[in-house]
């Protein structure tokens, strides 16, 4: 037996055939009333008790808080108002937020709240997408599954750029749905100007998804090939044209009067799209970073390969429903063989599947700066493919073939949560071992249908199955929830053995930083918040200043990790005057800037950029700006440029210039040169 003998991809139940959207206005009122209910469910989880994580990654929040208070900086992306350098990222994400802050006042709300906003839509587009073809429970269990992966939660809880990065990709994948119903170029288009357009959200990453979308339009539209092809050809230009106005108006715009493109060694969005955070992070050599690749033996960013995704750094954040989504695609594909070219069924496999399969296979090799939190880009496609699979194999249950594939997933998901679990063996440890022995026993069940006589035990078994699979990710999303996360580098869910970079760091329950067995900082460049010049080094502590060896949490300078604290002596500081210059202060690495522009309101100048590497200004400049009195004061406290994987050290000169030429004096706990004087 296969599907498509059985002529399942045209079966209305499995793979519904909507004619110009009017199956979507026939809607049951359950499913209104389940769609309600996920979509009001998703939006508490991902606002609840938000206000907890206070500036969260604060280094966009500074970014935010500039593109309030000048629309050049907001345009550009600028960290500061007064505009000497951009984040490293393209800036659409600030966008958004920096339009809510301008609204609503810079706070904590005012920016993660347009995040948030941003998973509910994704959720919202997901099961748009999932139910036109395969129906309501489909969509409503693609969804489910992708509001309750646990760096979902975290994501759109956070400020980082993946959040609109996510929803603008899901937006695409329903335009393309759309697209190959019935051939539509204005669809088409729609998907790639949306994919252009995300990737001003997270550059290069965005374009992992271009080659499902185009593989699915070229085999399944049913229109002739060579139309498909020019078809093609023009959502590639409406996909360029949606990122590129905006990267020509960088490029061409006088370097002299815009701020300068961090994370490049050149001043240049093109290396920043191509080098730091392109094809660098696939090689490892992005000059300017904080070390290394990690390469298949290990390394700053773990070891590579196939198992990447499922360490203990990983597997919790994403990976519960990884094997089971893989295990859907295989067996539908296999079943779909003999269907027709323009089946939906295969189309919607190819479609999330390969968004899965091109995503984490990068993931899983790159050998450049990768983070645990880059892995919700998988959760739409795993979110999907879970939908698409249990529904379509569940309506066809009475095939052995379908019930056999069913239960495999069911039993592999059973046994690896209790493995995921397992690494956290103090959170909610009932759940371990229930996890594993009831699902074991709803696969067998799931193989026993046709033996089963009450009518209602394949209601029981389905509910059951689903519980059983949404257990262990929906118990790390509430704590994921329930925990405040700052950093740069957040993680979801509890503590887990073996985790590495960005496990959960002590005080205050909140996560950023180096995690249990992870990397140890290296040498820190400061001493009591003083500036220790020459030593080539960024400070790299995660979430608190380094102080004789030790990790101090609250007050004082910051570093690569974790922005700074700045009391409110040093704030008033800051502030005095601060209208008769350019910046109220200058710090080495944006980290450490920014909790000092975000505590006073006023630019402080980022110099060297995210790590401290970036030529941005040379020593003859800074001096010179020094004399023209537009800086005020000089922030100590941060470690230097100059990182083992090349870059500048200019920032590391300044600072050596400053202690030498001006007086030290201590303000809340941090060293302090008046550059007027």
């Amino acid at each position: 037996m296969t599907i498509a003998e059985d002529r399942v991809q045209e079966t209305p139940t499995v793979v519904p055939e909507p004619t110009n959207g009017r199956a979507e206005r026939r809607k049951p009122r359950w499913e209104r009333t389940a769609l309600l209910a996920l979509l009001m469910a998703t939006g508490v989880l991902y606002i609840w008790g938000l206000g907890k994580s206070g500036w969260a990654n604060a280094y966009y929040s500074a970014a935010v808080q500039a593109g309030s208070q000048s629309w050049k900086a907001m345009f550009f992306g600028s960290f500061d108002s007064s505009n000497f350098i951009t984040v490293d990222k393209t800036p659409a994400s600030l966008w958004v937020m920096s339009i809510s802050a301008r609204i609503f006042g810079v706070n904590s709300w005012s920016i993660l709240v347009p995040q948030a906003l941003e998973g509910v839509a994704a959720v919202g587009v997901l099961y748009a997408a999932v139910r036109r073809w395969f129906g309501p429970a489909a969509g409503l269990l693609a969804g489910g599954v992708m509001a309750l992966t646990p760096v979902a939660v975290l994501m759109f809880r956070f400020n980082n750029p993946d959040a609109l990065l996510v929803l603008l990709l899901v937006a695409g994948a329903y335009a393309v749905t759309r697209a190959v119903e019935q051939g539509k170029t204005r669809w088409l288009l729609l998907a790639g100007g949306l994919v252009g357009f995300a990737f001003l959200a997270k550059m290069l990453q965005a374009l992992l998804v271009v080659p499902a979308f185009g593989l699915v339009y070229l085999i399944a539209a049913p229109v002739g090939f060579w139309k498909r092809v020019w078809q093609l050809l023009a959502a590639l230009g409406a996909m360029i044209a949606g990122a590129g106005w905006w990267i020509a108006i960088v490029s061409l715009w006088p370097a002299s009067s815009r701020p300068y493109i961090g994370g490049s060694q050149s001043n240049s969005i093109l290396e920043l799209t191509l080098g730091y955070n392109g094809f660098g992070r696939l090689t490892g050599e992005e000059v300017g970073s904080v070390g290394g690749g990690g390469g298949g033996n290990g390394g700053m960013w773990g070891s590579t390969g196939l198992t990447r995704l499922f360490d203990g750094e990983i597997g919790g954040q994403v990976a519960w429903l990884l094997p089971a989504a893989v295990i859907f695609l295989i067996g539908g594909l296999l079943l779909s063989l003999r269907a027709a070219r323009t089946s939906r069924m295969r189309a919607g496999l190819l479609l999330w599947g390969g968004w899965l399969l091109v995503t984490a296979g990068t993931f899983s090799f790159m050998a450049g700066i990768f983070h645990a939190y880059y892995t919700v880009a998988l959760a739409p496609a795993i979110g999907a493919l879970i939908g698409i699979g249990a529904v379509s194999l569940w309506q066809h249950r009475a095939h052995v073939m379908a019930r056999s594939i069913l239960a495999a997933a069911l039993s592999v998901t059973a046994v690896w949560s209790s493995v995921l679990l397992g690494r956290s063996a103090d959170f909610v440890p009932w759940l371990r071992t229930s996890v594993v022995v009831v699902g074991l026993l709803a696969a067998a069940a799931l193989l026993a249908l046709p033996w089963l006589r009450w009518r209602r035990v394949a209601v029981v078994v389905a509910a059951v199955g689903i519980a059983v699979g949404l257990a262990g990710p929906a118990a790390y999303a509430l704590d994921t929830a329930a925990t405040a996360h700052t950093g740069s580098i957040p993680t979801a869910g509890p503590s887990v053995q073996g985790s590495g970079f960005g496990g959960r760091m002590g005080g205050g329950g909140q996560r950023g930083g180096f995690g249990n067995g992870g990397l140890q900082p290296p040498n820190m460049g400061t001493q009591n918040g003083a500036v220790q010049p020459g030593n080539g080094q960024m400070g790299f502590p995660g979430t608190g200043t380094r102080t004789d060896g030790g990790f101090r949490m609250g007050g004082g300078a910051g570093g690569l990790l974790a922005a700074s604290t700045p009391d409110s002596e040093l704030v008033k500081l800051l502030q005095t005057d601060a209208d008769q210059y350019a910046w109220a202060g200058a710090a080495v690495g944006s980290q450490n800037a920014a909790g000092y522009q975000l505590g006073s309101g006023e630019p402080v100048m980022s110099l060297g950029g995210f790590n401290g590497s970036d030529p941005s200004i040379s020593l003859a400049d800074f001096q010179k700006l020094v004399e023209q009195k537009k800086i005020h004061y000089f922030l100590g406290g941060s470690g230097f440029g100059g990182m083992s994987n090349g870059g500048s050290n200019s920032a590391s000169q300044i600072a050596s210039w400053v202690t030498q030429n001006f007086t030290a004096e201590t303000v809340g706990g941090v060293t302090v040169y008046d550059l007027t004087r």
